[in-house]
């Protein structure tokens, strides 16, 4: 099929733009090198010329809205010394291990998650090479896999946090449909602030500008703010509103040790519902938390089964379970997430519904990993087995755009996992995701759930 296919064409660039502009340097960090000769900033370098800097001009559609310049405090090149020690408090990515957001958008539940990749990048800067920490952003909108951006960040000497570029990929029906949005600074423009060091009221700054590209003005409102957070009271926040290309504003809260706190536009929201290590309890996971997760996966079996006898009693004790654990002072989005995927599951079982209640079931077990992840703190593994069981539920549904869309979030997965794995798990892992992706290529989906399964099993195995 056509998309399956983009999606393995974008797959196999991203494998040559690693090997080539991605090399490993002598500090065992990777190098995102000069863009290749005959684009318009390699003809700039061999020219002699550098990036512009400032860019000054309004990046709307319409070039209006934008504030003066003499209110921007991001106009001056900043100086990196130690850049991957990113220690603002607003944006405290180089610490931050895992952040998951839950909201609504377009009217769907909309979640995502950002992960710390192990490691550095250089990034080439008008002939100034800058080291910069990278994450994994992956983002679902109604369950499903909707984009995946890989961003590079550095502190400046005074403590502001630039943005250097990101790698965007935007999916449709599971499959990579377009990469607007990518930029790399000293290839495309100039790096961006996403954070001063100490911001004021009125400080106007551009967290993404290369122009006819990526355009985000930002000008902050207010400080010194409290919120309610994951587990009470966040004060310290700032409170921003941006400007977009299309000249329509949102407004956004940055929180110290959380970083991105809320983004709203309109009728959509995206909020923090955890992150660590700001969140982590240092306590041993609850049983009644490991028996909840257990007795999901168990309804799923019962599910494929259409064994209701034995679905029954199961969904009555995670009742119990979950009314004991409730009473934690849990984050409320993931609370909110718990009751719903439960009152889903009570449903479908009351119904015998094996669609309803397979998904159902992946849903719970989905908010027993983040509570979770409050405790235990890395938990990609059983992350990959709940996409694992994800994808299986597609495959039952015959729905390959699914299946093709819980493949490329195992391979994702999998970038998060490669550092902690030894080099036979991962030669072995890489083996088997190949064979799942031919699958899914393949229209396969009976094949496809049967190495998700097969990768899973091999990653929790001792």
């Amino acid at each position: 099929m056509r998309n399956s296919q983009v999606t393995k064409l974008f797959a196999l660039m991203a494998i040559v733009w690693s090997a080539v502009a991605c090399g490993p340097n002598s500090s065992g960090s990777s190098e995102v090198s000069a863009p290749a000769s005959g684009s318009p900033a390699a003809m700039d370098a061999a020219a002699g010329t550098t990036v512009e800097w400032p860019v000054t001009r309004c990046g709307t559609y319409s070039g209006e809205g934008c504030a003066p310049t003499s209110d921007r405090v991001d106009v001056e090149r900043p100086k990196f010394s130690n850049p991957t020690q990113i220690t603002n408090p607003l944006f405290p990515i180089s610490a931050l291990d895992s952040v998951v957001l839950l909201g609504e958008v377009d009217g769907l539940p909309f979640r995502s998650e950002t992960t710390l990749i192990p490691g550095t990048q250089i990034v080439t800067v008008d002939g100034e090479p800058i080291e910069v920490v990278v994450s994994q952003y992956t983002a679902f909108l109604d369950g499903r896999i909707e984009e995946v951006a890989i961003d590079r960040y550095a502190q400046a000497d005074d403590g502001s946090v630039w943005y250097l570029g990101e790698d965007v990929f935007d999916y449709r029906d599971g499959a990579v449909a377009i990469t607007e949005g990518t930029w790399l600074a000293g290839r495309d423009g100039p790096p961006a602030m996403i954070m001063p060091a100490a911001p004021q009221a009125g400080d106007v700054f551009r967290a993404e500008n290369v122009i006819g590209v990526v355009f985000e003005e930002i000008v902050v409102k207010a400080i010194d703010q409290t919120v309610d957070g994951p587990r009470g009271p966040v004060s310290g926040v700032v409170i921003m509103q941006e400007l977009h290309l299309d000249g329509s504003v949102s407004d956004k809260i940055f929180a110290p040790g959380y970083g991105e706190f809320d983004s709203s536009h309109g009728a959509d929201v995206e909020a923090l519902a955890l992150a660590l290590p700001i969140d982590a309890i240092d306590e041993v996971v609850p049983a009644e938390l490991r028996l909840l997760s257990t007795s999901a996966w168990g309804i799923l079996e019962n599910a494929r089964l259409e064994d209701w006898e034995a679905a029954n009693p199961t969904l009555s004790r995670m009742q119990n379970l979950w009314q004991e654990l409730v009473a934690k002072n849990y984050p409320p989005r993931v609370v909110d997430a718990m009751n719903r995927a439960l009152e889903a599951l009570m449903s479908a079982v009351t119904e015998a519904s094996v669609d309803a209640s397979s998904q159902a079931a992946v849903d719970v077990a989905q908010s027993a990993l983040d509570l979770e992840l409050l405790y235990r703190g890395n938990v990609e593994v059983d992350r990959f087995h709940l996409h694992a069981q994800q994808l299986r539920v597609h495959a039952a549904a015959n729905d390959l755009a699914g299946v093709t869309g819980e493949v490329a979030v195992l391979e994702w997965i999998r970038d998060r996992l490669a550092s902690s794995l030894n080099a036979t798990r991962l030669a072995d892992l890489d083996a088997e995701l190949r064979t799942l992706r031919g699958a899914s290529n393949a229209g396969n989906v009976a094949a496809a759930a049967d190495h998700a399964a097969r990768a899973a099993a091999q990653l929790r195995s001792p």
